[in-house]
């Protein structure tokens, strides 16, 4: 059973509101923080040869430089499918020639309702990056299972793009 739940707006930041929720089930009232977003998608661009595009990306949050698959937050007015082939192109430089769909998950459920779209890409052309003026990104190529040791030697730690690749190797 949900119970009933208020919300109450701290702060509307650029992309995110943040807001206080109050929960009650059971006879029982919490309070708990929440983080409002639009959404964002994950693409994973697989080369014809078969090898994955990755980037290393510079996080400020977590002050680190992670490599990751390019990714981004939906925009208004933008379906999950455009916001991909936007990200695509300006994170990678390439554009696709098709998009699939891997599924969609909750990136932190315990305190954010961020939906993310994790595709992947094929048919890939290369245009030329597209970056934002604060973004500097290295792409790069890597095959299936050097991700995968990436992933177990604690080298890509980025948890969208192990679960876009955990949902990729699902459907291969």
């Amino acid at each position: 059973m949900p119970g009933e739940t208020t919300s109450r707006l701290i702060h509307r930041g650029r992309r995110f509101r943040f807001e206080e929720l109050t929960v009650r089930r059971n006879g029982r009232v919490t309070s708990l923080d929440a983080v409002r977003g639009p959404g964002a998608v994950v693409v994973i661009p697989i080369l014809e040869a078969g090898n994955l595009v990755l980037i290393r990306n510079h996080r400020a949050v977590v002050n680190r430089i992670l490599w990751e698959f390019c990714a981004g937050g939906i925009e208004a007015g933008e379906s999950p499918a455009q916001c991909a082939r936007r990200e695509l192109l300006e994170e990678t430089g390439y554009e696709a020639e098709s998009l699939e769909s891997l599924g969609a998950f909750f990136t932190s459920p315990g305190f954010c309702d961020e939906q993310m779209h994790a595709f992947c890409a094929q048919g890939l052309r290369h245009l030329g990056q597209r970056l934002e003026a604060c973004e500097e990104i290295e792409v790069a190529q890597r095959s299936p299972a050097e991700i995968w040791r990436m992933i177990d030697d604690g080298e890509l730690i980025d948890a969208k793009s192990i679960v876009a690749m955990t949902l990729l190797g699902r459907k291969k």
